[in-house]
C-alpha cells in the first residue's frame, strides 16, 4: 500500500515537472515570436510586397493561438500555476486597473449576520473589493415613431407633426447602426458578408447588398465633412504628409493590387498653438507623384515628409517649403548600428538623440521660443554633425552601406557639396 502511494506521488511529480517545462518552453517561444513580429513591423515601412504583411498576420495568429493554449495551464480558480517565468516575462507583471470611465454595478455578498455565535455584537471591520470585467453583447432595438393626426371638426383641416429626418431617405437604418456598420468594415476590417451572418444570428436579416447600399449612402452623407476637414488641414502653416500601401481587390481576377492611402496631418500643439489637430486622408490607385501634387495644390506653408521623390515637384515651387524628417534620416543608420555596434552609425544616432532631447524640452512652447532654442542649442549640434559627416564621407568607400545611408537620406543631402554627392553616387 505504501509503495503504491509513493509510486503515485512520483508519477504526479513527473507529470507536474513535464507540465512546468512545457509551460516555460511555450512562454519562451511566445517571447521569441513577439520579437520576430516587432522586427517585421520595423521592416514594414516602404515595402511594396504583400508577403511581409502576410508574414506579420501569420505571426500574430500564431502568437494568439499559443497564448490561448498557455491559458490552459492556469488554475481554474484564476491563480496562475507557480512555475518559473522566463526572463522576458518577468519585467512587467503589474495588472492595470480597469478604466474609470466604465459604468459599474455593485453586488453585495452577505448580509449583516446580526450577532456572533457567542451572542456578541458584530461590528464591521472592513471589506474586500474585487472587480470583474464583463461584456454585454450589442443588440438591436426598434424605435417606433408615432405621429398622430388631428382633424378640425369645423373646417376639416388635418394637422400632423412633420416626419423626423432620416440619414437615408425612406431608409430603415438609424445613424447608430450606420456608424456601426462602417466602423466594423473599415476600422475592424469585418467584411459586409460576415456582418450579415452576425446579424442573422440575432434574428435580423440584412443582406450584403443592403449593407453595401447603406455604406454608399453614408459616404454621400460624410462627403461635405471630408471637404471641410480637407480645407481645415490645408489652411495650416505646417502639414505632415505620409502614405501607406493598401491592398485593393480586383474584381474578376481574384487578386489584389497595391493602392495608396495618403495622410496629411495638421497638429501645432507642440508649438503651443491650441488649434485642434486633424488628419485628412486621400485615396489613390497608385503612388505616382501627381497625387500628392494634386492633394497639396492649394497648400501654402511647410511640408514635413519622407524622401519620396513625388514630393520634389512641390518643393521646387515657391509656395511649399521642405522640412525633412529626422526619423527617416536616422532609420538607415539604425539598421547599420544593429549589425555593427560601436561604429560611426552609433555616433550619428547619439547625436540625433541629443537633438531629440532638445525638442522634448521645448515642446509646447511658443514658436519664437522654439526658434531661439533651436538656433542656440540645436544649431551647433547640427553643424558639428555636418563636419563629422563630411570627414567620414570623404574617406568612406563609395559602395559602403554607410556612405549610401548618408547620401540617400534626404535630410543629409543638403549637407554635402554636389561634387561629393556625385563621387559617392557613381
Amino acid at each position: 500500500m505504501v509503495l503504491s502511494m509513493q509510486q503515485q506521488l512520483i508519477e504526479k511529480d513527473t507529470a507536474l515537472s513535464a507540465e512546468t517545462a512545457k509551460r516555460i518552453a511555450m512562454a519562451e517561444h511566445i517571447a521569441l515570436l513577439k520579437q520576430q513580429l516587432a522586427e517585421l513591423r520595423r521592416m514594414r515601412f516602404g515595402r511594396r510586397s504583400e508577403k511581409l504583411d502576410e508574414n506579420i498576420r501569420q505571426l500574430e495568429l500564431s502568437i494568439e493561438e499559443l497564448e490561448t493554449s498557455a491559458g490552459e495551464f492556469n488554475d481554474p480558480s484564476g491563480a496562475e500555476a507557480q512555475t518559473p517565468e522566463p526572463e522576458a516575462r518577468k519585467k512587467s507583471q503589474t495588472r492595470k486597473p480597469l478604466p474609470d470611465h466604465l459604468p459599474r454595478s455593485v453586488v453585495n455578498h452577505g448580509d449583516h449576520p446580526g450577532r456572533c455565535e457567542c451572542d456578541g455584537q458584530l461590528c464591521k471591520l472592513g471589506e474586500d473589493i474585487s472587480e470583474v470585467l464583463e461584456y454585454t453583447p450589442a443588440s438591436f432595438h426598434v424605435i417606433r415613431h408615432v405621429r398622430p393626426k388631428y382633424s378640425c371638426r369645423h373646417c376639416e383641416k388635418i394637422t400632423q407633426a412633420d416626419a423626423p429626418s432620416r440619414p437615408i431617405t425612406r431608409g430603415r437604418a438609424g445613424p447608430g447602426l450606420l456608424a456601426h456598420v462602417a466602423v466594423a468594415k473599415y476600422a475592424d476590417h469585418l467584411p459586409l458578408y460576415r456582418q450579415s451572418a452576425i446579424y442573422a444570428r440575432e434574428g435580423v436579416e440584412l443582406s450584403r447588398s443592403t449593407l453595401a447600399d447603406w455604406v454608399g449612402q453614408s459616404f454621400k452623407l460624410l462627403r461635405p465633412l471630408g471637404t471641410v476637414l480637407e480645407r481645415y488641414v490645408m489652411a495650416g502653416n505646417k502639414v505632415h504628409g505620409d502614405d501607406t500601401p493598401v491592398p485593393v481587390l480586383q474584381p474578376g481576377k481574384k487578386t489584389t493590387r497595391t493602392a495608396r492611402l495618403w495622410a496629411y496631418k495638421r497638429d501645432d500643439r507642440n508649438a503651443g498653438i491650441n488649434e485642434p489637430p486633424a488628419v485628412w486622408f486621400a485615396y489613390s490607385p497608385d503612388r505616382k507623384g501627381l497625387w500628392p501634387q494634386q492633394h497639396l495644390k492649394h497648400f501654402r506653408g511647410t511640408l514635413q515628409a519622407d524622401g519620396y521623390a513625388g514630393f520634389n515637384a512641390l518643393y521646387h515651387s515657391n509656395t511649399i517649403r521642405e522640412a525633412a524628417c529626422w526619423a527617416h534620416a536616422r532609420r538607415k543608420f539604425y539598421d547599420i548600428a544593429k549589425k555593427n555596434q560601436g561604429g560611426f552609425a552609433d555616433e550619428v544616432l547619439n547625436r540625433i538623440a541629443q537633438l531629440y532631447a532638445i525638442e522634448e524640452a521645448i515642446r509646447g512652447k511658443s514658436v519664437e521660443c522654439r526658434t531661439a532654442e533651436r538656433q542656440a542649442r540645436a544649431g551647433p549640434l547640427i553643424m558639428a554633425l555636418k563636419k563629422r559627416l563630411d570627414e567620414t564621407l570623404s574617406s568612406e568607400s563609395r559602395k559602403s552601406s554607410l556612405a549610401k545611408a548618408m547620401i540617400t537620406s534626404t535630410f543629409f543631402r543638403t549637407f554635402f557639396s554636389s561634387s561629393l554627392r556625385r563621387s559617392v553616387a557613381q
